[in-house]
């Protein structure tokens, strides 16, 4: 059995949530956000607290239950705060600059690269070398991350390239003669 399908969600104050059939809308001060949940799945609304349980004691039924409460976890605080991810751009005239719904980033290939991004998710640059990206969707939000950073990964040896803040790249020693 599921540990985090047993945990409930608590609702904050100003967010609603509604269910027609297995269609959830969560409704909050930063926008709305929908999931249809598994058959497996029954949620149960009860003063503020949402409650998820699977409809047939199995495993499958209990796999389904924790990722449906992790999703539904995932909309009530992207409804309510919000969700944010950093970049770092590391290397020498590694740049980005937002200009609306566009990424312009020079990333030492021949070409500048534009990137644009998801509808539902904003960029800023605070300074050239660092990228913030906001959304109340975490899945969108992790995906355009990871698309930003497959333009460079960090390699191993001297560091270059895009990587999340908070991500720490072993370094290798270099060949010796």
């Amino acid at each position: 059995m599921s540990r985090v399908a047993k945990a409930p969600v608590t609702l904050p104050k100003g967010v609603e949530v509604t269910l027609q059939g297995q269609t959830v809308s969560v409704k909050g001060s930063k926008g709305t956000l929908t999931h249809n949940l598994h058959s497996l799945v029954e949620l149960n609304i009860e003063e503020g607290v949402l409650k998820v349980s699977p409809r047939e004691d199995t495993q499958a039924g209990w796999m389904q239950t924790g990722t449906a409460r992790s999703v539904l976890n995932n909309l009530v605080q992207g409804v309510n705060a919000g969700f944010e991810r950093k970049l770092q751009l590391i290397g020498v005239g590694y740049k980005a600059q937002a200009k609306g719904s566009v990424l312009n980033m020079a990333l030492g290939f021949s070409h500048p690269i534009d990137f644009q991004l998801p509808e539902g998710v904003t960029a800023e640059t605070p300074t050239p070398t660092e990228i913030v990206l906001k959304s109340i969707d975490k899945h969108i939000l992790g995906q355009a991350a990871a698309n930003i950073r497959a333009f460079r990964p960090p390699e191993p040896y001297k560091g270059k390239g895009v990587r999340y803040s908070d991500e720490v790249i072993i370094r290798k020693e270099a060949k010796k003669k």
